[in-house]
């Protein structure tokens, strides 16, 4: 079985030239496959950069041809352009292509055309489904790491309901946000709409669904006292609270997790922000159930999974 790939830019006559010729080949022989990827042509320069930067490749035009090792999946090996496709075809199989480059024009416009429809269609379709704004505060600390696949599996909002993510941290940590966006996108979460980071205070929580108070990471743990600890607890939630009732939305849920003060946050957060519903504030201390029932499973030979 032969699979090939090919991508091009919408408008190319040369991709038209090579999609048809591939079309027949897959129409008339049992063991050819071809799989079309169209871009942009606006996009085709990036994405034609960074597809050859990941697999260690030289092209420059359109269209990109290789062959798929495996089944749509790991690294391919790189065939060529249209030139290289035709000699391929010429030399396996006896055929090559006779259109027109007149033929080769109109079916690029034509190429064009139906690219444009069929984004218009998929993005209209998208705005039909509104996802849930899902924002995570402290969003660099490493249970981020964990809990964005948790989100976007469907186990915890439904398998029905599209999401957004939005990572908010300061800027110092912006590196490692961008990061965490890379491999959520790579994951290819079929839940995930999209993914975004933000270290700017005045954009925080827009049109929030759901935040997730992830602020432990933000302590000062040079700081021994209690009563700085709570001061600076204090000092988190005065910010977040104001900013959540001007921008997320009224019926907002706000859930404050973590191992420090995560019922004083709440606390606050309801405090600080009286117009957010105190039935929509909760606070989450898995961690120390956890740490509860390990403790316990010693004392009694026990295992804690049953």
């Amino acid at each position: 079985m032969l699979t090939l790939a090919f991508t091009g830019k919408a408008n190319c006559p040369y991709y038209a030239k090579a999609e048809l010729l591939a079309d027949y080949l897959q129409a008339n022989l049992p063991d050819f496959r071809v799989h079309k990827i169209l871009q942009h042509p606006d996009k085709w320069e990036q994405w034609l950069h960074d597809i050859c930067e990941m697999n260690g490749w030289e092209h420059r035009q359109s269209p990109i041809i290789w062959r798929e090792l495996l089944d749509r999946g790991g690294k391919g090996r790189l065939l060529g352009g249209v030139s290289d496709f035709l000699e391929h075809a010429q030399r396996y199989y006896g055929i090559t292509s006779v259109m027109s480059g007149e033929e080769m024009l109109d079916i690029a416009e034509e190429n064009l055309k139906a690219y444009i429809e069929i984004e218009k269609e998929e993005e209209e379709i998208k705005n039909l489904v509104k996802p849930l704004q899902i924002w995570i505060t402290s969003a660099s600390s490493p249970i981020c790491y964990q809990l964005i696949p948790l989100l976007a599996n469907g186990e915890v909002f439904g398998m029905t309901t599209e999401i957004s993510i939005h990572l908010f941290d300061t800027d110092k940590f912006k590196e490692v946000l961008c990061g965490i966006v890379m491999e959520a996108e790579d994951m290819a979460f079929p839940l995930l709409r999209s993914i975004s980071k933000h270290t700017e205070m005045c954009e925080a929580f827009v049109q929030a669904d759901v935040v997730i108070v992830l602020d432990d990471g933000l302590l000062n743990h040079e700081v021994q006292s209690l009563e700085n600890y709570i001061r600076e607890v204090s000092e988190i939630c005065q910010v977040y609270a104001p900013l959540i009732e001007r921008n997320a939305r009224s019926e907002v849920r706000v859930i404050s997790s973590g191992k420090n003060f995560v019922n004083l946050k709440a606390m606050l957060i309801m405090t600080y922000g009286p117009s957010i519903k105190p039935e929509n504030v909760i606070a989450v201390a898995t961690s120390w159930e956890s740490v509860a029932k390990a403790m316990l499973a010693r004392k009694l030979n026990m295992n804690t999974a049953g």
